[in-house]
């Protein structure tokens, strides 16, 4: 397990972050580009960003981080845009730890729902199971989504206090 949590991007994080989900293997080079994106925006524009950060560290090296964030024109929606754990600690809880981090944050915030787009492809099947096994229900499904036989399954959790 990471040995501490924090929401405070620093200087060196957005690097950290592109390494860690280049080192998962789950990751194409546009969505490894879009994580330093959020990563950066987080990092410039500060507590005024859209993007919220989770980052998990054991000792000084960055263990897994999470991005979530408010979904613009609705009253009480989130939308969790990465979880990633780096592959030393997986299968640690960290990113267990993470949810139940990004679930208090969004509570904190009055939110009531997350959603949390992913593949149909056969290579997520563990983490569809990793929601799935934390709440998190099948709400839609497209086919062919993001390419040809690569549908998106987007699974919401409804918060309770």
């Amino acid at each position: 397990m990471a040995t501490g949590f924090r929401t405070t991007l620093h200087q060196t994080d957005p690097s950290d972050i592109e390494r860690l989900v280049r080192e998962t293997g789950f990751f194409s080079s546009e969505e490894i580009a879009i994580a330093r994106e959020l990563a950066d925006d987080g990092l410039t524009h500060g507590s005024s960003s859209h993007y919220r950060f989770i980052l998990a560290e054991d000792g000084n090296t960055l263990a897994g981080y999470a991005c979530f964030g408010p979904v613009p024109c609705t009253f009480a929606a989130w939308d969790l845009y990465w979880i990633a754990v780096a592959p030393f600690a997986q299968g640690k809880a960290v990113g267990s730890e993470l949810l139940r981090r990004i679930e208090l944050a969004v509570m904190g915030a009055g939110g009531t729902h997350i959603y949390v787009d992913t593949s149909s492809r056969e290579q997520y099947v563990p983490t569809r199971a990793f929601y799935v096994r934390r709440g998190f229900k099948a709400a839609a499904t497209f086919p062919d989504f993001y390419a040809p036989g690569d549908g998106k399954i987007v699974f919401s959790k409804e918060l309770i206090a």
